[in-house]
């Protein structure tokens, strides 16, 4: 898998609030990715062999030297992203939670199982599950703290060994928690973080045993055809444009309110992101009121504190975006309420909160990911209009309702196209460790969190023990003892629960 272009030596990371360098790390190339993948493979046998027991003792005591280096990691986040301090902790919170979890879940969820067989009196049946072996990481810069190991840990913790590449733009957050994990005892080829451009990640992809990508759809898409060349299992986690519907029985106070943190956490880096707002049209004039009031009140800047509510965008492309679909919103009829222009004077990459409203489906920001701090606001008749434009997507990562009525909530939400729907909250699934959280259509494939994020990190090895050889092996017929044995099962499995399968 190659990219075709030129490899240079060493990467400059920038601080995108001042501009100023935060260091130089090394591009590596793909005889050294190789080399990283050798050392990773050779040690994963003696990291199996600890038992899920000894690797989840191992996974607590590196969650416990984060947690003491959480103001180290907070400082290193906010250098590479220019997210606010809050946002900063979160990332910090999360990933505790999520190490707790799988240290507590793993050694039962990988107890081997019995099965029932078609003799269970005389046949003896067991499923085994077992690490890959090296799994790769391919992490992108919006939570370079969070994204980056909410995957490693319980690939880890299935026995399998990691080498991740984090994104170029924020390498040193995921640097500095493998420091960690080594000081916590973790041997160093178990974990490790190679750094590098789009070629050091095409290049790990064609030498690992699994590939899991946090990315875009495009970047998805190119490591599935890889992968699937190769014939190794992948999970992509991948863009979104997460719609939230609100409803008519809500407040508007606490839906306003809910909308805003939803849509600008991490200045709406994020890809679980409320992109798209629909509200009923009995309470749109005063919702959209009440959300242009609560944004007058949101503290823009540096994020040096934990009263800001929204910090710094972490590169162009993503604030030329943000300009482009503002642009094309106006330009197609829409207003904007608030906002919706760059900061200059707080930072270059400062792009503030936006408020859209007379929006429609025929404009980029209702169609395509924005990965910023636009708010659009549309009209609907009614809550099923609001479901059928929700799902008029490609995307389909995650979804939030806003209602009182908890049924009706969840009834809709069985009909969202989506991996997961909160009611009455937003991004808080992927916060959950015991949730599965992923998408569907253009947005991934796999689940992460829950027992499903760890099961995808392990195949299964059925082993199956005859323990009388009453028949003989089947040649060219069937033999008469083993058809009337079956016979009888056949009757007995529908009265007896014991004998079914």
């Amino acid at each position: 898998m190659t990219t075709g272009i030129e490899h240079s030596p060493q990467i400059v990371v920038k601080d995108p609030v001042s501009g100023e360098t935060v260091g130089t790390v090394t591009n590596h190339s793909a005889e050294e990715i190789g080399a990283a993948v050798d050392r990773a493979r050779a040690a994963q046998p003696g990291w199996d062999a600890r038992g899920s027991r000894g690797r989840a003792r191992l996974l607590q005591l590196w969650g416990d030297e984060l947690w003491r280096s959480r103001e180290t990691i907070i400082q290193t986040i906010r250098r590479e992203t220019g997210k606010n301090d809050t946002g900063a902790l979160l990332e910090i919170i999360v990933l505790d939670n999520v190490i707790d979890y799988y240290a507590h879940h793993t050694p039962r969820l990988l107890r081997p199982q019995r099965r029932r067989t078609m003799f269970p009196i005389i046949q003896n049946a067991r499923v085994y599950y077992k690490p890959y072996g090296v799994v790769g990481f391919i992490t992108p810069w919006n939570y370079p703290y969070l994204n980056a190991y909410l995957d490693v840990i319980p690939a880890l913790a299935a026995g399998n060994t990691a080498v991740l590449k984090p994104s170029e733009i924020t390498p040193f957050t995921a640097q500095y928690a493998a420091a960690c994990a080594y000081r916590a005892g973790i041997p160093q080829d178990v974990i490790q973080v190679i750094t590098g451009d789009g070629q050091t990640g095409a290049a790990l992809v064609d030498r690992v045993d699994y590939i899991a990508v946090t990315g875009s759809t495009a970047t998805g898409r190119k490591v599935a055809v890889r992968a699937a060349e190769r014939l190794i299992p992948y999970s992509l986690e991948l863009g979104g444009k997460d719609p939230l519907i609100v409803l008519e029985d809500v407040d508007l106070d606490m839906a306003a309110a809910t909308v805003l943190q939803g849509a600008l956490e991490n200045a709406g880096q994020v890809c679980v992101s409320t992109e798209r707002v629909y509200v009923v049209e009995t309470i749109y004039d005063h919702f959209v009121e009440r959300l242009a009031h609560y944004a007058h009140q949101l503290n823009v800047g540096p994020g040096d504190g934990l009263d800001v509510h929204v910090g710094s965008m972490t590169n162009e492309r993503e604030v030329r975006r943000c300009e482009t679909q503002v642009a094309d919103a106006i330009s197609k009829g829409a207003q904007v309420i608030f906002g919706g222009r760059r900061r200059p004077e707080l930072g270059p990459l400062f792009f503030e909160p936006t408020i859209l409203v007379d929006v429609n489906h025929t404009m980029d920001v209702m169609r395509e990911e924005t990965f910023g701090p636009l708010v659009p606001v549309m009209r609907v008749s009614n809550a099923e209009e609001a479901v059928r434009l929700a799902n008029d997507s490609q995307y389909g990562l995650s979804s939030a309702i806003l209602t009182r009525d908890l049924k009706r909530g969840q009834r809709l939400a069985r009909q969202l196209q989506a991996g997961d729907t909160s009611i009455n909250r937003t991004q808080f699934v992927i916060g959950t460790p015991s949730l599965p959280s992923g998408g569907v259509k253009d947005s991934g494939i796999g689940r992460r969190n829950g027992p499903e994020g760890l099961m995808r990190f392990v195949r299964t090895q059925s082993i199956l023990t005859d323990r009388l050889w009453i028949a003989k092996p089947i040649l060219t017929q069937l033999d008469p003892t083993l058809f009337r044995l079956l016979k009888i099962q056949r009757v007995l499995r529908r009265w007896i629960p014991f004998l079914r399968l």
